[in-house]
């Protein structure tokens, strides 16, 4: 062990002897390990930061999607340009649902007008 390590260790055993942790949230329930075999090792630490700072899956999806979308669209003749378009405004519409979800100001006050005249029509 080298110098840090045992001073961290020293630091650690000296708190808890204090009483340091026994105000913590959760302390002296099992803790709730989430499985994370699917995620390549490493890989893993940059998952959980992400997930802490509260990116979703279906988030890193939909802009994968959208992505492709746009290329498509870039690429596509004028009888395929109105489905591509109406599938790109649906997932920018569940995208900003979950941006409203967590917070996240985005710069589409059209889409929310557009979610608006959705909800009409459909309540019609």
């Amino acid at each position: 062990m080298d110098l840090f390590q045992i001073l961290a260790e020293d630091k650690i055993k000296k708190a808890y002897q204090d009483g340091e942790f026994h105000a913590l949230p959760g302390f002296g329930k099992p803790m709730q390990l989430e499985d994370l075999s699917g995620i390549p090792e490493d890989l893993r630490m940059a998952y959980k930061i992400m997930k802490n700072a509260g990116f979703s899956e279906e988030e890193g999806r939909l802009r994968q999607e959208m992505l492709g979308i746009e290329d498509l669209l870039k690429k596509c003749d004028e009888n395929e340009r109105e489905s591509l378009q109406k599938k790109l405004n649906e997932k920018l519409l569940r995208f900003n649902q979950l941006m409203a979800k967590r917070g996240v100001k985005t710069n589409s006050s059209m889409f929310k007008n557009y979610e608006l005249k959705v909800q009409r029509k459909i309540n019609k």
